[in-house]
């Protein structure tokens, strides 16, 4: 059985066992994945490295620089590549192993080689190039025909950039007084948040891309290191892919990034980009006045052409239209005097054509007449045998309706016996209406005589109409 041992004498056992083995000091290649520097001064970072897909961590090891190296290295590393430490750098660092029984394993570095980091931006950087090109896509913006009037511009940029203000006042602030209609899509440009800000803004903008002529991204000045964020293959791809004509103003006099390569133009400053859209509107303005100038010219010259071959027309033909007129005239001559003579042979004709109309005319009148005047006197005995009929007819009826009106008559019931009872001038046609106490007015054939109810008998056929 094995001998126990604490927690602690075994984290012995391990670090001495780890400086036995690796009493060196060695020169490691790693990625920065984190670096944090504390109040007193000292910087911690997580080195990784990556498989080949650069996508999943293979190792990983905390490492420190303490404060009193750090200040020196951190400032010659940033003079010779000129980038800051930051996450996502691939440094090469001197450095030992030490492990500590509370902190566990980690290294302690104690020089940066620069040069490695500088050849590894540069291979990097020629890596994004070769697999745009192979990729067929290089030259893609670069191939967008650049528009002739560029107006209406999208920006991106950040709205408190210097280099961003300065664009718009240069721009809206042209000597030419050319109006320009710009939109900005705020992006940082700056720090890890680089890549994904500029591709949000390209794929918001190219929903609207029917909107601009342009695609502008600008930046006021800063780090190298912050253009080294243009170098990513997410960025320049996207340019290369993207519909509109793109413009930087992000690099440095010097210095050229790979989305600088890409772009339709690359300009140095925001300064830069602005002249470059006046000069381009002016250039356009310029190309129409010339072609302005060479139409009126060009016309000017057709005309006077066309007007001197109008002139020596003019001569050629005036004696060929006096002789044509000549012939004409007599031609027209001609024919009036045919014209009127055949006119004059057609009146006689027409003369002839009335009196023989005028005979015809006659004979069919008379002969119509002669058959209308026989049917009229036979229709006017026809109506009057059945006007005397429908005379008799009538006559009957109305002698009937009249004895019927004389049978219907009121003095003829009355004197048949009948009376009529009324109450309030209402003549009644039942005792529905009638109540004890009322007092009747009865009318007979010859006086009436007024009475009043004591008794109020309904017959059956009253009580039913009112129950129906």
């Amino acid at each position: 059985m094995t001998e126990k041992v604490s927690l602690t004498e075994l984290q012995l056992i391990i670090r001495d066992s780890l400086y036995m083995a690796l009493p060196d000091v060695y020169w490691v290649i790693a990625e920065i994945s984190e670096l944090k520097e504390n109040s007193a001064g000292h910087c911690y970072l997580e080195l990784i490295e990556k498989h080949q897909d650069e996508k999943n961590v293979r190792a990983r090891i905390k490492a420190i620089i303490w404060s009193n190296r750090y200040r020196f290295l951190k400032a010659y590393f940033e003079n010779i590549t000129g980038e800051i430490l930051r996450e996502g750098l691939k440094i090469l660092v001197k450095a030992k192993v030490e492990y500590h029984e509370i902190y566990g394993l980690s290294l302690v570095i104690s020089d940066i080689d620069p040069a490695f980091t500088v050849g590894e931006m540069a291979m990097k950087r020629q890596m994004v190039i070769k697999r745009l090109e192979e990729e067929g896509v290089f030259t893609m913006n670069k191939e967008l025909p650049f528009p002739v009037i560029p107006q209406r511009i999208a920006v991106i940029s950040s709205k408190s950039a210097a280099g961003y203000s300065d664009f718009v006042n240069h721009l809206t602030g042209n000597s030419f007084g050319y109006v320009f209609y710009t939109a900005l899509i705020e992006s940082s440009l700056q720090g890890s948040e680089t890549e994904e800000g500029v591709i949000k803004a390209l794929d918001k903008i190219a929903l609207n891309s029917h909107l601009f002529d342009v695609v502008v991204i600008i930046r006021g000045g800063g780090s190298q290191s912050d253009l080294s964020w243009f170098d990513s293959y997410n960025i320049a791809y996207h340019v290369t892919q993207f519909p509109l004509p793109v413009i930087t103003g992000i690099g440095h006099d010097k210095d050229i990034s790979v989305t600088d390569m890409v772009a339709n133009k690359s300009l140095k400053t925001p300064t830069a980009v602005a002249d470059f859209l006046i000069d381009s509107v002016a250039e356009a303005e310029n190309h129409i006045i010339e072609i302005s100038n060479a139409i009126i010219s060009t016309s000017a010259i057709i005309i006077e052409k066309n007007k001197n071959r109008i002139e020596a027309s003019y001569i050629k033909l005036s004696p060929l239209t006096r002789i044509m007129l000549s012939t004409v005239r007599d031609k027209l001559s001609s024919e009036i005097i045919e014209i009127i003579n055949i006119g004059k042979e057609l009146i006689i004709r027409a003369g002839l054509i009335p009196a023989n109309l005028e005979s015809k005319l006659s004979s069919a009148t008379k002969s119509l007449t002669t058959g209308k005047g026989q049917m009229l006197k036979s229709n006017a005995q026809r109506l009057g045998k059945s006007t005397n009929n429908c005379l008799v007819t009538n006559e009957v009826m109305l002698k009937g309706l009249e004895n019927t009106l004389l049978l219907l008559n009121p003095e003829k019931v009355l004197q048949r016996g009948f009376s009529i009872t009324s109450i309030k001038g209402k003549i009644l046609k039942n005792t529905k209406h009638i109540r004890q106490d009322d007092i009747i007015d009865t009318q007979l054939y010859e006086g009436t005589f007024r009475s009043k109810v004591v008794e109020n008998q309904v017959s059956e056929n009253e009580d039913k109409s009112e129950c129906n």
